[in-house]
């Protein structure tokens, strides 16, 4: 399996998941936050207009709202920008949501760099460290429409607090079928000569710098870990043992992240090389996406580059 040339968008695979998820099951609920037709979940609204709940721009009611909602007994997901949803409202998700172990899903759009032109007060390269350190709460990332559009189900099932963060722009489809599951991953491409662990929109460069680095005769295995907490270790131990070599990359930053969780794997259970690709510890600036992607070092040639370094080092 590999990326493809047709793009998909994550929120329009979010919103039409949601509309159907909705007509299956009578419990789930929405709340927004003057951002539905932005994230599509006005698609769920159209259809369900009595389960919907577009607060306006008040996001820790938001999340207080959908916790209530859950105490009731329903399925609750709540959705904004991640620069709003974690990002001015972590108390309440601690409190009010995580401590209680409540059963609402947090799906926040325009994560890491891809906001572009919007800058940094609005690029949130934290929110996966953040959300990984609170207790209960599941974290994920898809790469694609399609898989967000299998999280969604997948997240529904699982009982507790889901974060789930998506990207802003149009996205390389990687998959046209695959299963999902909490605390699993997918090997997209097998190698053994290093393991590059991505997840987001860096799975597509991922597999971009697979190719570069089969023309130098080196095999990668490429994993999409789309589940961060829990976290795959059973792919990630493998990986180490089989190539001797990790990469990680994510939109996000190298502190706390993707490429932390692996870490902790990789140190406890089968040390091996290992590099981190991400934002390295800065916030980021106005421009467009692939340009930001370019300057911050998130491109393929930028895993290739760490790719080669780590199978240098095992040498």
């Amino acid at each position: 399996m590999s990326k493809t040339s047709k793009m998909g968008d994550m929120r329009t695979g979010y919103g039409e998941a949601l509309a159907e998820l909705g007509s299956m099951r009578k419990d789930v609920v929405v709340v927004g936050a003057d951002t539905t037709q932005s994230l599509k979940t006005s698609l769920f609204g159209y259809k369900f207009p009595e389960r919907f709940f577009n607060i306006g721009i008040a996001e820790s009611n938001a999340v207080s709202i959908a916790a209530g909602l859950a105490l009731a007994g329903k399925i609750a997901f709540v959705s904004t920008y991640a620069a709003f949803i974690p990002g001015k409202c972590v108390d309440q998700i601690r409190n009010a949501i995580a401590y209680p172990n409540l059963n609402v899903k947090i799906v926040a759009s325009h994560a890491g760099l891809s906001v572009g032109p919007d800058g940094a007060s609005h690029q949130q390269v934290e929110d996966i460290a953040t959300m990984r350190a609170i207790p209960n709460m599941k974290v994920l990332a898809p790469a694609d429409e399609y898989s967000t559009r299998r999280l969604v189900f997948a997240i529904a099932e699982s009982s507790g607090p889901c974060y789930m963060r998506l990207a802003r722009p149009k996205s390389p489809v990687v998959y046209d079928d695959a299963r999902f599951a909490i605390g699993s991953s997918n090997i997209l491409r097998d190698g053994s000569d290093v393991a590059i662990v991505a997840c987001g929109l860096m799975v597509a460069e991922a597999l971009d710098a697979a190719d570069i680095l089969a023309q130098e005769g080196i095999s990668c295995r490429v994993i999409d870990m789309y589940s961060i907490k829990p976290i795959d270790s059973d792919a990630i131990v493998k990986a180490a043992r089989d190539t001797g070599a990790i990469v990680t990359a994510e939109e996000h930053n190298i502190l706390g992240g993707l490429g932390s969780a692996v870490a902790e794997v990789v140190c406890e259970h089968a040390p091996c090389i290992m590099k981190r690709v991400g934002v390295k510890d800065t916030f980021g600036e106005s421009g467009e996406h692939d340009e930001l992607l370019a300057k911050y070092g998130l491109k393929a040639r930028d895993i290739a580059s760490a790719a080669r370094e780590v199978v240098r080092l095992k040498r």
